[in-house]
């Protein structure tokens, strides 16, 4: 299993900054329509795989492990975050599913400012 998740994550990893690469070389902007394009491809896909092969019978756990959490996990986690989302509008929790998003939007932007600021007081620490 853990190999199998591996693999994925390897392969969904180098599918990212492939497609990253590319989308960045054809835009001349700043805004990050690279991350953009693979958040919502990677969430179109979570939400197909994780559908097909919780559906289709004969499907290993292997094999949805290696296209779920190791092929979308490393391709983006994003799209976990967006399936998740779903998960609880659908089992009619949309004040979750909104607190879900604030938050985590939220925490997250707070969280790469804190990482931001603790590198940078680390350089400075550092300079002669």
């Amino acid at each position: 299993m853990i190999l199998a998740v591996a693999l994925g994550s390897a392969v969904g990893g180098v599918a990212r900054f492939l497609l990253s690469a590319w989308i960045q070389q054809r835009t001349a902007t700043s805004f990050p329509y690279a991350t953009l394009l693979v958040n919502v491809s990677g969430s179109l896909l979570l939400g197909f795989l994780a559908t097909w092969t919780f559906e289709t019978a004969g499907v290993s756990s292997e094999l949805r492990a290696l296209l779920t959490t190791g092929l979308c996990g490393g391709y983006t986690t994003f799209a976990t975050f967006s399936l998740e989302t779903v998960a609880l509008a659908e089992e009619g929790a949309l004040a979750r599913a909104a607190a879900y998003v604030a938050a985590s939007v939220a925490l997250s932007v707070l969280a790469a400012l804190l990482g931001i600021y603790g590198a940078r007081q680390l350089v400075l620490l550092r300079a002669p």
